[in-house]
């Protein structure tokens, strides 16, 4: 192999261990109006420490989230009443999830700085295509250290992440699929 194409060799590796460093999303594509079930993928602690809590925030527009338990992590709901309230099975809806937390439920049940792991919620996405941000929020503690990374960044115009340090993770909105036609 030469020395060129071992440098791209080498520079593609980090640049695939820089994209999946952050949280991200397993689907990172859906249609617009969709049941999106949202797998937040979690490839590593705080500087070497286990994940204690993953905290996701609901982007506006997004309606009925759900979290999937898991086993050892208590579940957390937090709801806010809507400006605009929706209508849902005939229900009118006034207030929804704007964030879901998972904390492990004892020290055995935190994720280690080496492990992966996934953290699972379903809910409609709005009619309106473009980006979503999922923001997520990440505890670790070992010991009487403490961390957290706030995976929150986004960028100002665009959907590329590239430079940012602790960027939320991308759901991209899509226009949905024209019905079938049936003959």
């Amino acid at each position: 192999m030469n020395t060129k194409h071992s440098m791209a060799a080498v520079a593609l590796l980090i640049a695939s261990h820089v994209a999946s460093s952050h949280p991200t999303l397993e689907q990172p594509n859906a249609a617009a109006g969709s049941s999106y079930k949202a797998t937040v993928k979690i490839g590593h602690g705080c500087d070497g420490l286990a994940t204690t809590g993953i905290s996701v925030r609901i982007p506006a527009g997004v309606q009925g989230a759900k979290p999937m338990p898991k086993p050892g992590w208590a579940l957390a709901v937090r709801s806010e009443t809507l400006a605009t309230p929706y209508t849902s099975h005939g229900k009118q809806i006034t207030a929804d999830v704007v964030e879901i937390s998972w904390s492990a439920a004892t020290k055995e049940a935190a994720l280690p700085d080496s492990y992966y792991d996934e953290f699972v919620l379903r809910a409609t996405l709005p009619a309106a295509t473009g980006a979503l941000w999922f923001k997520v929020i990440q505890t670790c503690e070992d010991g009487g250290r403490t961390g957290r990374k706030e995976w929150t960044q986004v960028p100002e115009e665009g959907t590329s992440t590239r430079g940012l340090a602790l960027p939320a993770a991308l759901l991209m909105v899509e226009p949905a699929a024209p019905p079938a036609a049936h003959h």
